[in-house]
């Protein structure tokens, strides 16, 4: 038995490499076909639209200044008020479109509770536009 082993390829030998020419001919027949369907399918009706100036209406919501003393007394707009009478405000301000502002300033003194009663009040009546109001350092 003998083997011959031939370092030198024959043409029946497997051709290991893949052969491109026929991958790009078929990505540009591709690229062809959408060059030619791209333009047919962005046609529209040409309309001629009529020209008009018009000025956007932006209503700006109102901002109520709510301020809590060190005593637990509550201010809307300067005004003293009970925490029953901040409910009946407090309601009609969220039924108000837009929804104003409330910037709500407490003492850095008072109690807790009168501002969480004062944040559930809000939040019962359905006021979404709180902010707390603090000095820079």
């Amino acid at each position: 038995m003998s083997f011959h082993l031939q370092d030198d390829q024959n043409e029946d030998s497997i051709m290991a490499e893949i052969n491109m020419t026929p991958m790009v001919d078929v990505m540009l027949v591709l690229l062809i076909v959408f060059m030619i369907t791209l333009p047919v399918i962005q046609q529209a009706v040409k309309v001629e639209l009529p020209k008009a100036n018009s000025v956007r209406n932006e209503v700006k919501p109102e901002s109520v200044q709510l301020s809590i003393d060190a005593k637990g007394q509550i201010f809307w707009n300067n005004a003293a008020i009970d925490l029953k009478t901040f409910d009946g405000y407090a309601e009609k301000a969220a039924q108000k479109d837009p929804q104003p502002e409330i910037n709500l300033r407490a003492d850095k003194s008072v109690k807790y509770e009168y501002v969480a009663q004062v944040l559930a009040a809000s939040r019962r009546a359905g006021l979404t536009k709180l902010g707390f109001v603090t000095e820079p350092d």
